[in-house]
């Protein structure tokens, strides 16, 4: 499942496309807006990207993931346009037979989603400004040791 939404994110839809009696393992990862980054407040964030770029390097990395690992099913969700605090703009979920494999591919997925999809996130800050902030290239307020 790889989709591309302009609305909230549904994450029990999400989990019940990788919910498997083959499964002994789940493992769902959202990334929500949060309020805070590096000391200054997020108002909201907002998604664009070329879909058919997108797409195609998410059907990759989905069949990079299942090509490492032992995976019986694999969700890749991403909100486009405006996405206000404490909502979800990415869910990550995949199915495995044992725990090990479905935290460790989650985990990929996520961390390699940020890096090499081409979906750009703006930073709108409660003071009135934005920021574009490019894939792959966090900017220097955002690169802690939490991310």
């Amino acid at each position: 499942m790889i989709e591309l939404v302009e609305r909230p994110i549904d994450e029990a839809a999400v989990l019940r496309h990788v919910s498997s009696p083959a499964a002994g393992a789940v493992v769902l990862f959202l990334g929500t807006t949060r309020e805070f980054t590096a000391g200054r407040q997020t108002a909201s964030l907002d998604y664009e990207c070329y879909p058919e770029m997108a797409r195609s390097k998410l059907r990759q990395l989905e069949e990079e993931a299942r090509s490492r690992w032992s995976l019986v099913e694999c969700a890749i969700v991403h909100r486009l346009g405006h996405v206000p605090l404490g909502e979800a703009s990415v869910a990550v979920a995949v199915s495995s037979p044992h725990r090990q494999a479905a935290f460790e591919a989650g985990k990929w997925l996520i961390d390699t989603l940020k890096e090499v999809v081409p979906i750009w996130k703006k930073e709108n800050w409660a003071d009135g400004t934005s920021e574009w902030v490019h894939p792959g290239i966090p900017a220097a307020k955002e690169h802690t040791a939490h991310d």
